[in-house]
This record gives structure tokens, sequence and C-alpha cells, in this order.
């Protein structure tokens, strides 16, 4: 059987990673007086990252794409595709006030299009929870959280408060649930690991969001308590991650750690304690290693032509993956995702 390479939907977490970088470097500009350029020109990179894969993404014509849509483990992040570009349109707003302004109202009415749909599709399927990731916060929690900030940052405030609590409903609904697969229903598929890290992530883009809506006049530590506690969570799947063999679902950890550089630096700018200024610089230099790192691996895998999965090359639909039993032996195969598993 002869093989190709595909375009997964994950591959937008390259861009997302990117732009989560571009803001914690804006968030430092106001801390420690970093240029801004570095912060703009990683926007123009993380732009030009999503462009190009949105390109070679939808390029596989429309049958794939509405197959990863209509899939378990796959189809919340299809929904990257309109979530990032609002962090653009927020970015662009100091420089041209009204192409920011409609750059986040198209993508925020899309983000909320495609939250709504694929909230309508689960709740009409018959779900497999063992196919169940934390990339299911990404359509509304993520969505939610980030198109907030962004409407809060180019002047939609009401329509900020409205996506502020689409993010926070959905998070309360989804987080119990998500929990509770993760808990109960056995360890996730190889390729689905580095989901984990986006546990990290809704503390962490709701406390932005809020600090977006509210200011620094109340709230600051409001979400502070439960990224305290996401992050040690993470420490703990240390020794998990480190079983998994480097992939393109590595960029999942890119943007759920930049987020929370980016509120603790904006937590370090309102609260300002002794050193504040030491500890800034230090969250900078790990969070920007940290994805140089994934940068690096990810450009030479790219080089030996292993980056990409590599899947069955044959005419019409494929087969999708079979259900699961939550009581099995092991999880349900994720189609169309780079392995990840351990190291051979």
């Amino acid at each position: 059987m002869s093989f190709q390479r595909r375009i997964p939907p994950n591959l937008f977490g390259v861009a997302f990673g990117l732009a989560g970088l571009a803001q914690v470097w804006q968030a430092a500009n106001r801390v420690v007086g970093v240029p801004l350029a570095v912060a703009n020109v990683l926007f123009i990179i993380a732009a030009a990252a999503w462009a190009l894969i949105c390109v070679a993404y939808f390029g596989q014509g429309w049958r794939p794409a509405a197959a990863d849509l209509r899939d378990v483990a796959l189809a919340p992040f299809v929904s990257l595709a309109v979530i990032i570009p609002m962090l653009f349109g927020a970015a662009l707003y100091p420089y041209a006030a009204t192409s920011g302004r409609v750059i986040v109202a198209v993508f925020l009415a899309g983000t909320v299009l495609v939250g709504g749909w694929l909230t309508g599709q689960w709740m009409m399927g018959d779900l497999d929870p063992v196919r169940l990731h934390p990339g299911y916060f990404l359509p509304t929690v993520a969505g939610g959280f980030i198109g907030s900030a962004a409407a809060a940052h180019v002047g939609f405030r009401s329509a900020g408060v409205a996506a502020f609590g689409i993010g926070l409903v959905c998070w309360l609904m989804l987080g119990s649930i998500l929990l509770n697969r993760l808990f109960l229903r056995g360890s996730l598929p190889a390729p689905l690991v580095p989901s984990l890290a986006i546990e990290a992530a809704p503390p962490a883009v709701a406390g932005i969001a809020w600090l977006a809506l509210s200011g620094p006049r109340i709230g600051t530590d409001i979400f502070g308590g439960y990224t305290v506690l996401m992050v040690l969570v993470q420490v703990r799947l240390v020794p998990l991650y480190r079983r998994l063999r480097f992939g393109s679902s590595f960029w999942l950890f890119a943007f759920a750690y930049a987020s929370v550089a980016t509120y603790a630096l904006d937590w370090l700018d309102l609260s300002r304690p002794a050193g504040y200024q030491e500890y800034a610089g230090v969250v900078l230099a790990l969070i920007t290693g940290f994805i140089a790192v994934v940068a690096v691996r990810s450009v030479l895998l790219a080089a030996k032509g292993e980056y990409l999965p590599a899947v069955p090359a044959v005419a019409g639909p494929q087969p999708s993956a079979p259900r699961h039993s939550p009581d099995a032996g092991s999880p349900a195969p994720v189609r169309g995702l780079d392995r990840g598993g351990p190291p051979g």
C-alpha cells in the first residue's frame, strides 16, 4: 500500500504557538521594556504561518476538512483556523484601527459559528468518551476567552463580555466532562497526550480576558490560583511527556504555556512585587527558549520528510475510526495525526 503525507488540523498549532509567543513579548514590553518590534515580528511570522497552513490544509479539498469536522478526535483543532486571526486583529489595532476591528469582528463571528456548529454536532452524536481530549476546550473556551480579550482591545466591550460568558460557561460545562474522561476512562492515545497541556490554558486566557475587560481595578488574582494548580499538574505530567516521540502535536504545548507566561507577566506588571522585573525576565527567557526548541526540532524533522503524518493513499472516503469500548485495554486510534508514541 502506498502512503502520502497529509496536513492535519492540529498543524494550526504552529501559528497558534507563535502568536502566543508574540503575546508574551508584547506583555514583556510593558513589564521590562523589551522592544515591541520583537512582538510585531513574531505576529507577522505567525500570520504568515497561519496563511500558509490555511492554503495547505484547505487546498487538500473540502472532503478531508469535512471529514475532520465530523471526526471525534480531530474536529476541535479545525476551529483554530478562525480563532488565531483574532490575535492578529488585536495586535494590528494600534497601527490600523479599522482593519484590526474588522478582523476581530469577522473572526469572532466565525469562532461563534464554528463553536456553535461543533457543540450541536456533539450533542447529536454518539460520542465515544475514550476519544475525548482537552482539545475540546479550543472551539468555545479558548475561542470565547481569546475573542473576549481581542474584542475588548479593539473597543467592542459588549461583544467581549458576551464572548467571556461563552468561554466561562463552556469551560465549566466541558471541564467536568473532560476531567471525568481523564480520571476514569484510561490514558489518551499517544498522539493526543500533548493535548493535556491545554488544561493549563483556560484559567490563563480567562485571566487575560478578565484583565482586558475590567482593567486592574478588581479581580487581578481571580483566575491565578487555578492557573497555579494547572501548572503544578503539568509538572506532574512531565514523565509522561518525556516518553513521547516528537511531532507536530507538540505545538499544542506552545500556546498553552505561552498563555500562562503572558498571564504571569500581566500579574507581575499589576502587582509589582520586589524583583518583579527579574522574575519577568526569567519567564520570558524560559518560554522563548521552550518554543524555540519546539520550532527548531520541527524544522529538523520536516527537513527529513517525517514531520507530517503518513496516511494510506487510497481513493474514496476513508473509513472512520472504530468505536472503542471504555473498558477495552487500549485507546482508539486517532486518524491523521502524527504518531507521537514512545521513542523508537
